[in-house]
């Protein structure tokens, strides 16, 4: 655990089944441009009805950015942050999953001319703050409203990337669940267990600390105890919002922590083979958990004690490690998340492009408690494959 450790995050959360009207209190009319980032989907779905109406009612000027796509390279990102910067708004609203939410948090630093996302590609702290941004998360999640990072593919070397700069820390950020209820399962699952794994990774990442703990922890309870039934109850609006709550948590872990191999190896197989992150991270998390087990199954001992309802405080701690790695799996399974790459047709010839590509995020490796080799990635992999 580390020795000297801090934590940032959002200067103003309002959570709840109506937090989206206290979009009230942060519009001033002194705002002279707003716009609004989304995507073709949610705006599809009316999502952003609301602000909208909210800004119209105080006479704000906006205009929406909707041609996010899902999981963009860094050169779409830069296409949307060029198109935003013609805008000249003092105030950013994204509305939207982690895609649209990284992109709009890139533009908030890159509104002048001085830099690309390509430049922060190699130096990711030279933009500063530059425009107010508010975040909106429409799943449970990415944790992307809490964190510093904005996740962008590099297609030359068919590999994901973060960026990483405390400046795209959001200002404000409305967690309601509402905008999640009609969320398509598959999506909601995907999601769901990304916010698991970030979580659990935090938690047991070299990086772990006093302060990352108390949220990773309390984002596994609430997830591991709500994901079922707020992924296959439209209805269920308390577990979609503990799941918006526990997602945001995780992401705070994030800020002070960080994830390991479970998203270091998950993002070749999002960079090469477009599979959604959330997806790739489920079809990891539990190969890597076994892999990392011996070093952390203190841990996993203490998330038992935490998490499960009704546990056996009797159990030794290679018991309740083990069940909690089993529990990560049934979640996975109920939640009919593929456990296999089989499914996206990546031969197992590609396997030293994984193990390469996999072994170049030394920024999230360098977290995990058990080293990784190239074999152990190797074998990592070809449990999936």
């Amino acid at each position: 655990m580390l020795v000297d450790y801090s934590l940032k995050m959002p200067k103003n959360i309002f959570a709840g089944e109506h937090a989206l009207e206290q979009l009230e209190t942060i519009l001033s009319k002194d705002m002279k441009k707003v716009v609004i980032f989304t995507d073709k989907g949610i705006l599809g779905a009316g999502l952003i009805e609301i602000p909208k109406q909210i800004l119209e009612s105080k006479g704000i000027d906006y205009s929406i950015i909707s041609e996010i796509p899902a999981e963009p390279n860094y050169h779409q990102a830069q296409e949307m942050i060029d198109q935003f910067k013609k805008e000249n708004a003092d105030f950013i609203i994204a509305v939207g999953g982690g895609s649209v939410m990284d992109v709009a948090k890139l533009a908030s630093i890159l509104a002048t001319d001085a830099y690309t996302v390509k430049d922060l590609l190699d130096d990711p702290l030279l933009a500063k703050k530059q425009v107010t941004t508010l975040m909106i998360p429409t799943t449970a999640g990415t944790g992307s409203e809490a964190t510093p990072n904005s996740i962008v593919a590099i297609p030359e070397k068919e590999l994901k990337v973060g960026i990483v700069n405390p400046e795209m820390i959001a200002d404000f950020v409305i967690l309601d669940g509402r905008l999640i209820k009609k969320l398509p399962k598959p999506i909601a699952a995907a999601t769901g267990v990304d916010a698991l794994c970030h979580a659990i990774e935090c938690f047991t990442s070299t990086k772990a600390n006093p302060i990352s703990n108390t949220f990773a922890l309390e984002a596994l309870d609430l997830i591991m105890n709500n994901i079922i039934e707020a992924c296959t109850n439209p209805e269920a609006l308390e577990a979609k919002n503990n799941m918006l709550l526990g997602s945001f948590y995780a992401g705070v872990a994030i800020t002070s922590s960080g994830t390991t191999a479970v998203h270091a190896l998950s993002y070749p197989l999002g960079g090469k083979y477009h599979i959604a992150h959330g997806v790739s991270n489920a079809i990891l998390l539990t190969p890597v958990m076994r892999f990392n087990e011996p070093a952390i199954k203190e841990n996993l001992a203490k998330a038992y004690d935490r998490v499960v309802r009704g546990g056996n405080p009797d159990l030794s701690v290679d018991e309740k490690s083990k069940y909690m790695i089993t529990e990560f799996e049934r979640i996975v399974e109920l939640l009919e998340i593929p456990t296999s790459l089989k499914k996206f047709n990546v031969p197992e010839s590609e396997l030293e492009v994984l193990v390469e590509a996999g072994m170049q995020v030394t920024r999230l490796l360098v977290n995990n408690m058990r080293e990784v080799t190239p074999d152990d990635a190797r074998k990592i992999y070809l449990e999936v494959l």
